[in-house]
């Protein structure tokens, strides 16, 4: 371990895990529109899919194992996950209509979106990057766990968030 790291107080550490949370996403929009110029949106889009198909996998099961989450833990385990995923750390999210089989999250103030709207640009469509992204994550927490799209750009949406993700156990 960094001996650095462990010399820093509580404030400096959560400051921190945001400005790593910060430069992941800088990595991540900048890899995309190097992608988006080279190739155009499409291929951009199709390709990013394919890397959140990889990367939601290794961030549940290593947020799985750190948190130590049980196998087929349900929505109590899901909704613990998604508090520790990456953009959780500067992403406003909420979980709502919480039952013990089901649960709605929703992404109320996404910094991708809200960095195109303070340009002006039309939201991101990001759909269908997310049906692979919060369906994978959900399942490898627990594979009975069935994701469902309530909105996501390009969907129209509320003005109070962009995406909403419903989570159902299956048995």
């Amino acid at each position: 371990m960094n001996e650095e790291l462990l010399n820093l107080s509580k404030d400096e550490l959560i400051n921190y895990i945001e400005d790593i949370s910060k430069n992941w996403l800088a990595i991540d929009g900048t890899w995309f529109q190097v992608v988006e110029k080279e190739f155009g949106i499409e291929k951009a889009i199709d390709i990013d899919i394919k890397q959140w198909k990889r990367f939601t996998v290794i961030e549940a099961k290593r947020i799985k194992q750190r948190f130590k989450l049980p196998d087929n833990g349900g929505i109590p385990a899901l909704i613990s996950a998604l508090k520790f995923r990456v953009y959780a750390n500067i992403n406003e999210q909420e979980i709502v209509e919480i039952s013990e089989n089901r649960c709605i999250f929703r992404m109320n103030n996404c910094r991708v979106q809200y960095a195109r709207k303070s340009r002006g640009l039309p939201d991101f469509p990001c759909k269908g990057v997310g049906l692979v992204e919060y369906g994978d994550f959900a399942t490898t927490i627990d594979p009975r766990i069935e994701t469902n799209c309530i909105c996501c750009p390009p969907d129209s949406h509320p003005d109070d968030y962009y995406c909403a993700w419903e989570f159902v156990v299956k048995e």
